[in-house]
C-alpha cells in the first residue's frame, strides 16, 4: 500500500516502515531529552527550596545585606594588609640581612682568636663593622660605615675580609628576596580572590 502524500512529494518508492522506525527513533530521542531536563530541573528546583526554606523578601533582604557587610570588611581588610605587607618589606630592604664575620688574635701573644670583626649589611650594602680587639689590658671596639659596600676609612685585613663576606652573601641576599616575593604573591591572591567572589555574588 502506498500513501498518495508520498506519492506527491516524491517518495511513492519509500517504504512506511521506514518512516515509522525515524518517528520512533525521534520520539526515543525526545523522551531522553525530557527526562534529562526533568532530573535537572528537579535539582534546581531542590536547591531553590533549600535556599528558600523559611525564607521571605524581607529575611533575603538581610541575608544579602549582610554578605554585601561583609565583602566591604574583607575589601577594607585586604586593603590595610596590603599597607602593612608594603611598610614591612620596605623595613625590610634597610634591616641587616647580610653578615661576615673574621676571628682572628690581634696580639701575638694572644690566643683563641678572641677579636674578631663582624660587617653587618642591609639589602642595598648599607651598613657598619663592628672589629672588637681583645688584649692583656681589656677589650676595644669600634665601628666603621659602610655605604654602598665601601668605607671612607680605610680597613684593616679582617675588616675587608669581613666586608667580602657580607657583600658575597648571596643566600642571605636570596631568603630576602623570596621573602619579599611571597609576601607580594600574597597579597596578590588575595586580591584575586576578593575580585572572584565579588564576580560569584553579583
Amino acid at each position: 500500500m502506498q500513501s498518495n502524500l508520498l506519492k506527491m512529494i516524491g517518495l511513492g518508492n519509500l517504504d512506511i516502515a521506514y518512516i515509522f522506525i525515524g518517528i520512533i527513533v525521534v520520539i526515543i530521542i525526545l523522551i531522553i531529552a525530557l527526562i534529562v531536563q526533568g532530573v535537572k530541573f528537579k535539582k534546581l528546583r531542590k536547591k531553590y527550596e533549600q535556599f528558600m526554606q523559611g525564607k521571605d523578601g524581607k529575611s533575603l533582604e538581610s541575608q544579602f545585606g549582610e554578605v554585601f557587610e561583609k565583602i566591604a570588611y574583607l575589601t577594607e581588610v585586604e586593603t590595610e594588609d596590603r599597607s602593612e605587607i608594603n611598610i614591612l618589606i620596605e623595613k625590610m630592604k634597610s634591616s641587616y640581612q647580610k653578615t661576615g664575620l673574621v676571628k682572628y688574635d690581634a696580639f701575638h701573644e694572644m690566643g683563641g682568636k678572641l677579636s674578631f670583626s663582624l660587617c653587618l649589611l642591609d639589602e642595598e650594602d648599607n651598613g657598619y663593622i663592628i672589629n672588637s680587639v681583645h688584649s692583656n689590658n681589656g677589650c676595644y671596639v669600634y665601628t666603621k660605615e659602610i655605604i654602598k659596600g665601601a668605607s671612607y676609612i680605610d680597613l684593616g685585613d679582617e675588616e675587608k675580609e669581613a666586608l667580602q663576606q657580607a657583600v658575597s652573601n648571596s643566600k642571605s641576599k636570596e631568603n630576602s628576596e623570596a621573602v619579599i616575593k611571597a609576601a607580594s604573591e600574597k597579597a596578590e591572591k588575595s586580591k584575586e580572590q576578593k575580585e572572584e567572589k565579588e564576580k560569584e555574588d553579583a
